[in-house]
Order: structure tokens, then sequence, then C-alpha cells
């Protein structure tokens, strides 16, 4: 059965290393045939608690794509050992009112990339942290911390390498993962 799931990128650079990633994923074998959208985050406005009883536009689209999702993968970048705004912002938007959260028994997946030796575990971390809070069922295992480098991702948008294989069993993992834990 196809599955849809919702790819969240924590950047909104546009030669952004983790939507390349990102993109890339979506391309593997065990992607084909389930259907991945990219909600946008970049629009939405610095989440303020007065809008909660009239969300903004921007909010209420997120919500409804996040909604319609089975799964939801993160895949984001590292800033200052943590993850970047932009990510904790749409986050928060989505969470909010109190009691009326998107993310809610959502099926997640973490993943990253960074020129940086850690890839992106600290950010991944507290990443993890905050999807506990929002009782998202967060696969554990295999964590995905990957060292991007100039060849990590070909000419033709695909993962290259060994990466491949590895990005291979995360993402067969993650399809599992959904299939246990959507309701």
């Amino acid at each position: 059965m196809a599955l849809s799931i919702a790819v969240v990128v924590g950047s909104l650079r546009r030669e952004s290393f983790n939507r390349r990633l990102a993109e890339a994923l979506i391309r593997l074998p065990s992607a084909q045939g389930h259907r991945f959208t990219f909600p946008a985050i970049g629009d939405l406005p610095l989440y303020n608690q007065d809008d909660d009883a009239d969300q903004p536009a921007p909010t209420q689209r997120l919500k409804a794509e996040i909604r319609a999702a089975d799964g939801v993968i993160f895949v984001t970048p590292e800033y200052n050992r943590s993850i970047p705004g932009v990510l904790k912002n749409a986050i928060d938007h989505a969470s909010r009112p109190y009691g009326d959260s998107a993310w809610a028994k959502t099926p997640a997946g973490v993943i990253g990339t960074s020129q940086g030796q850690p890839g992106t575990a600290p950010a991944q971390q507290h990443l993890r942290n905050v999807l506990a809070y929002l009782d998202m069922p967060t696969l554990n295992q295999p964590e995905a911390f990957i060292r991007f480098t100039d060849d990590l991702i070909g000419p033709d948008g695909k993962l290259a390498g060994k990466a491949t294989e590895f990005a291979e069993g995360w993402m067969q993992a993650f399809l599992a993962w959904i299939e246990k834990h959507r309701g």
C-alpha cells in the first residue's frame, strides 16, 4: 500500500545539502510507489501564541499537510549544535494551540547531513527530545548522521556509493516503522 510521507527540510537555503539529501532519499528504490510532499515552512511567521485562536493561512496549510501524511521525515542541518530556528518555528506552529497538535501520533524519522564529522548528531538529539514531547513515535535505529561530501549525491540527484546502501536500509526501516505505528 502506498504511503503518504511529508518531508520537512529544516533549511531554506536554495542549495541546501539537506534539501539535496531529502530529494535523493525519495529517489531510492524502496521509496518508489510512495507519495512524498515537501511542506513549505519558510513562509510561516514567527510563532506567536496570540494567533492561536485565528492561525495564519500558512500554519493552517502546514497542519493540513502534516495531518494528511502517514509519516514525517525530518531532514535537518545543525545550527549551533541544535535545530535551525525555522524548523523549530514550524514545529511550534503545527503543535498549537495546546491540544490541537498536527504532529501527535504521527510516525517520524530523523536524518541529516553536514560537512562536519559528527554529521548532525547534536541537532538530531535535540529534535528527538522535541518529537518525544509531541508524542511522535520516532525511529531510533538506524541513526543517520551523514557527512556531506562533494560525491555524496551524483549529478543525477541520486545518492552515490556506500551512502546508497545505508540510506536504502534507513528508508526500509522507516517505511516499516510507519506501517507499525500508523493509526
